[in-house]
């Protein structure tokens, strides 16, 4: 699956993106993985947020890392 990164988050343990598939639908994603699927990319970053995607790898509760909410809030790539 092709994705497209379209918004960014720096943490502690690396970036964070919100990336779009060829079927539209937003992906958060972590390490070239995806956490979930969703009809907005507003409803990845609530979830990653309050640390309700899929697990990431390095076990760490994607809630303590201080990830917006607000995609407005969220970097976009140049």
């Amino acid at each position: 699956m092709k994705l497209r990164k379209l918004y960014y988050w720096t943490t502690r343990i690396g970036t964070f993106y919100i990336a779009q598939s060829n079927d539209g639908r937003f992906h958060p994603v972590y390490d070239d993985e995806s956490l979930g699927s969703y009809a907005t990319a507003q409803q990845a970053a609530e979830d990653l947020a309050g640390g309700h995607t899929f697990s990431i790898s390095s076990g760490v509760d994607t809630a303590d890392l201080g990830i917006p909410d607000q995609i407005s809030d969220w970097n976009q790539p140049r």
